[in-house]
Order: C-alpha cells, then structure tokens, then sequence
C-alpha cells in the first residue's frame, strides 16, 4: 500500500537518508524473510529453499505494509555451520523460522586442525542466494548481502557453549576460527561483487553471539572487535559502501567499544534490539542512521492497540534523531506474527512519522 501522503519513493526515501536529508515520512523496513513466506500462504522453508517465491513473497509483504526494502533482507549467503560441513535442516513446524544445527562441523579440538575451506560460489546455500540476487538486481533492487560476524560465523561453526569454553580455556582455537570465518566471508563476497559489481550491492551483517548475555565487554573488545575492523577494510577495498549492522540483543556495554573505534563509513544503518533505548543509540552514533527497535515479542503476542501504541512512542523517541531514523522490530519479524499487528506498525507511520514538507 502506498501511505496518504507519500511523496517520495521507496529508493528516494532511503537515498534521502544517506545524504543526511529528512524523508517524507519515518520509513518502515523489516527483517521479515520467513514472517513474509507464512504471510503469503507458503511454507516457511520456502525462504530457505525457493529463492523466486521467497523474493516475490517479500515484494508481495513490502507492498502491503508499505515497507521501504534498504536492503531487502534475505536468508542467507553465508550459511555458517552448513557452510563448513554441518549437519543442518530446514524449519518445520508453526513457530520454526530459522534453520536447526543438528550436528557441528567442528567438535573437538582437531576438528579445528582440519577445517576446511568452502568453496565460494557452490557451498551451502550461495548457489540460491546468488540466483536471489540476480532477481533484486533485474527488479532495480540492491542485491543483498548476508554474514554475521565473524565472531558469531564461529560460534556457529562449533556451538556457542564449546565456542565460550574455549574463549576462556583455549582462545587460540577462537581465532582460528573467526580467522576461518573471516576468510570464507570475503571469498564469498568477492564472488558476490564479481558477479553483480560492488556498487549494487548492500551489506547486511549480524551479532547475536557478541551480546553481554553471552560475553563479557572485555571479550567484546579482544576478540570480536578485532575483526570488526578487518570487515570494514576489506569493505573499503572492494568498494562497498552501503552497510545495515544488526546489534542484536542486549549489547550496550559493548557500545562504548564501537563508537570509540566505529569501523565503517558514514553513514551506515544501525539497528538495536528493544535492549538499547533509541536515544542511547543516536547519542554515541550521531553521525549514522539509527533503526528499530519495536520489541519483536508484542508484535507476535500482543494485541493490534499495544503494538500501534508501542510503534506511536517508538517513532516519538526516533523521529528526531539527527542521523536519520528507521522504524523496524527490534530483531527479525516474528514468523508468527498477526497481520493486524504488524499492519499496526505501518497505521502508526501513517498517523504519527511524516516530516513537514
């Protein structure tokens, strides 16, 4: 749907953002591949397995809840565990949406010796992101790019309990593998620049690993932030310029770390988890985009009023933001997610995010 008084396009809002101009309205963007098949009847596998139904399945959600797709945001490039030879299975079932390790590819310490490399353009699921792709690119769209970071990539590779042990008992197995993730990365992303050139591609890349549920800020500034600062050099090298960063989860004693040393270039868009109050965001990025960050729980379990009041106070707290600012969930959109509700999130943009002309 198109709002009462949309002035600018879907493109021109979010293009609108990065020269640090104010848009006609708050736009609204999703993390919401699987949320976007179960919305179109499909099943949730689809955004996994079926990258022309997953694609035309988020067209079809975009244009109904009036979201602007910077970047539309895809399941996956870099598949982790699957990548490096895990045992991994498609969601099943109501509430599943996201794939299930059923066996790790690293498991002992001389799993880590013999880790191998994956080849950057057959592993895993790289052939359909790729063809996924070529639909963003034919449809005028940025093509996407998906990591997490590497510090999740290895968590993910051996397990997150094996991964903490190890950080505390043998952190030179941690680096191996964040080393081993870093590498598979830009392999992969080199295909990607190769394929569709660096200018049309848009940088998604997620954290959930480095939460301080999970880790300490010591840790966050050894051993993730590191590599942090190599994604963003390798970014420059290869001519990326657009970058969306998912600090997922309660990362707030990480943030100091990351705006005393902030990677890459200005401006990106960051979006926060519920954890972190919008304002606290604006306040140590000013000068980037900040998103977010409508708790992702009450969109899925709360009534249509809680989540249009929530959304109101949430565009009240982001709409002033100097940087520029993004309504979305706080993580992804939840797959079982009501209609009513998450259509009460684009009613608020309509009645409370325009800017004056």
């Amino acid at each position: 749907m198109k709002l009462k008084q949309d002035r600018m396009s879907s493109a021109e809002r979010i293009d609108s953002l990065f020269n640090y101009r104010r848009p006609d309205h708050v736009p609204i963007t999703m993390i919401a591949p699987t949320f976007s098949c179960r919305n179109a009847g499909l099943p949730v596998r689809v955004a996994y397995s079926d990258p022309q139904l997953n694609f035309y399945a988020m067209q079809w959600a975009a244009e109904q809840y009036a979201w602007d797709q910077a970047p539309q945001i895809v399941r996956h490039t870099v598949v982790e565990a699957m990548d490096f030879g895990g045992d991994v299975r498609l969601p099943e079932g109501e509430y599943e949406g996201a794939l299930m390790v059923k066996s790790y590819p690293v498991k002992s310490e001389s799993d880590v010796e013999g880790l191998k490399m994956p080849e950057p353009d057959k592993t895993g699921m790289i052939g359909i992101a790729a063809e996924l792709g070529r639909l963003q690119e034919a449809h005028g769209l940025p093509v996407t790019f998906v990591s997490r970071s590497p510090f999740t990539i290895a968590s993910n590779v051996c397990g997150l309990q094996q991964f903490c042990k190890w950080l505390i008992k043998k952190p030179e197995l941690c680096e191996r593998l964040m080393k081993a993730a870093f590498d598979h990365t830009f392999n992969v992303l080199r295909y990607w620049a190769d394929t569709f050139g660096a200018e049309k591609i848009f940088v998604f890349m997620s954290s959930p690993s480095e939460s301080n549920q999970v880790i300490s800020p010591k840790q966050f500034e050894k051993f993730a932030l590191p590599y942090h600062l190599l994604y963003h050099e390798r970014l420059k090298a290869l001519g990326i310029k657009r970058f969306y960063f998912h600090v997922c989860g309660e990362q707030n004693l990480n943030l100091p770390s990351l705006a005393d040393a902030p990677p890459w270039e200005h401006p990106a868009i960051l979006s926060f988890g519920h954890e972190v109050d919008l304002e606290t965001a604006a306040q140590r990025f000013p000068k980037d985009i900040i998103c977010g960050n409508i708790e992702p729980a009450i969109i899925q379990t709360g009534s249509p009023q809680q989540v249009y009041e929530l959304a109101r106070t949430t565009l009240e707290k982001g709409k002033g933001i100097p940087g520029g600012f993004i309504l979305s969930a706080g993580c992804e959109l939840p797959v079982a997610s009501p209609a009513a509700n998450v259509f009460a999130i684009t009613k608020a943009v309509d009645d409370f995010g325009w800017y004056a002309e």
